[in-house]
């Protein structure tokens, strides 16, 4: 199970790449079945927040016309930053799985560690480095093309 929709959230992060966004993918479960997904479109939409996982999450918010996404998983391709993990935690997911830790953003261990803050009235259970190689490879490909575009430019 965490194969697949892991691989799906790497569908998506494809999809960003396709569109030059950073290759970020996510989707939710429910009893092992997809009810959102969403890759990275803040380049695109011109919008800090429009991170895969709040697209992913918004789309599981329609599926149940409710915010609360309870026993449901959130699978992402990177760790999810502090708006994402916190997202995660106002929603009730109860699993993030994530590929690829980020060790400038990341909010589920890197950085800070917001889904096991004992503070909170809920926590979130963390499963981490699943198809994760696949993950760092996908998001070296994209910034070594940043680069060498950035390059041509100058």
């Amino acid at each position: 199970m965490l194969n697949y929709f892991m691989g799906i959230a790497l569908q998506e992060a494809g999809e960003a790449f396709e569109k030059g966004e950073v290759p970020v993918g996510a989707v939710v479960v429910f009893e092992n079945r997809l009810i959102g997904r969403g890759h990275n479109l803040t380049a695109s939409m011109h919008d800090a927040s429009a991170h895969a996982e709040m697209v992913a999450l918004s789309a599981a918010y329609s599926h149940f016309n409710d915010w609360r996404l309870e026993n449901c998983w959130l699978f992402s391709t990177l760790e999810p930053c502090p708006m994402c993990a916190g997202a995660a935690m106002l929603s009730r997911i109860n699993t993030i799985v994530f590929g690829a830790r980020d060790p400038k953003f990341g909010a589920c261990g890197s950085i800070i560690d917001i889904p096991a803050e004992t503070k909170f009235n809920h926590s979130i259970d963390v499963i981490e480095g699943v198809r994760g190689e696949e993950v760092s490879d996908l998001m070296k490909l994209f910034f070594r093309e940043v680069r060498q575009k950035k390059e041509r430019i100058n």
